[in-house]
């Protein structure tokens, strides 16, 4: 071996710990705002795609599950209905593939939740599980708007596919979201947000940033602007298209993470 092979072999031993170490440092969160405020602007993003076609919620479960308890109220009506509705089956698929994703974010508690490593690699997951919805939904051959709740643009087998990537990319950000532990809380769901928001000692002092207050309205208005954007979108190219945007912008988040500060440590 030359003495420049031996050289060039010891920089790259020497290199290994750095970059290990890059990765697993934790991120500051203060200096996180750009990347969760894209997180929610995803989350208009993804949910204003399903919620045209099927008027289903992926990422709000909470009306996912109040839809499925009134769907086991019909069997105590006195109308014998048995039937398990489609909107009712979609329902079920989104708040059950929510689930798995949310619980992929354990992942990050070996990992460390707040490491430039598992930020990454957890939206590099979200952006795959993105692209798998986009190339199903492309295959499916289904509509892209659904006329009223009984008449959902999506019903058969791959859309239900389709559904469950969505669902899962969006339990998993907001595991992730949550696990930060900022004013953006899980990125997903802004009711608390909103409540939160109201009840803000420093609402109204225009005087002054207020971190607190300023952040829950950043992460209202891009989920508004997320949801806005994407129907735009679909409106011209359809769901399946959509959905690619919405994969590379997941790929543009997954990146963004490994250019937030490192936490300055006392």
């Amino acid at each position: 071996m030359s003495e420049s092979e031996s050289e060039s072999e010891s920089d790259t031993y020497a290199a290994r710990p750095l970059v290990r170490s890059f990765f697993m440092e934790e991120i500051d969160t203060a200096q996180a705002v750009a990347p969760l405020s894209a997180y929610c602007f995803m989350t208009g993003f993804i949910d204003a795609v399903t919620f045209s076609a099927i008027f289903i919620w992926c990422a709000f479960q909470t009306g996912n599950s109040i839809q499925l308890a009134l769907a086991l109220a019909r069997l105590f009506n006195g109308q014998h209905d048995y039937s398990f509705h489609i909107a009712d089956q979609q329902a079920l698929c989104s708040v059950l593939c929510f689930i798995f994703g949310a619980f992929l974010g354990r992942i990050g508690d070996r990992m460390g939740c707040k490491t430039r490593a598992w930020l990454t690699l957890g939206t590099l997951i979200q952006t795959f599980f993105t692209m798998s919805a986009a190339i199903v939904m492309w295959k499916s051959h289904s509509g892209n708007v659904g006329d009223y709740r009984g008449d959902p643009a999506w019903t058969n087998t791959l859309t239900f596919v389709v559904i469950g990537f969505m669902s899962a990319s969006m339990g998993l950000q907001g595991i992730m979201g949550k696990r930060l532990n900022t004013q953006f809380t899980t990125t997903v769901v802004l009711t608390t947000t909103w409540c939160e928001l109201m009840t803000e000692p420093q609402l109204f002092n225009f005087r002054h940033l207020v971190k607190s207050r300023d952040h829950k309205v950043m992460a209202i208005l891009f989920l508004f602007l997320g949801g806005f954007i994407s129907r735009v979108i679909l409106d011209r190219i359809g769901s399946a298209a959509t959905l690619g945007v919405g994969t590379g912008l997941r790929f543009v988040i997954a990146l963004w993470w490994l250019f937030v500060p490192a936490k300055k440590h006392p």
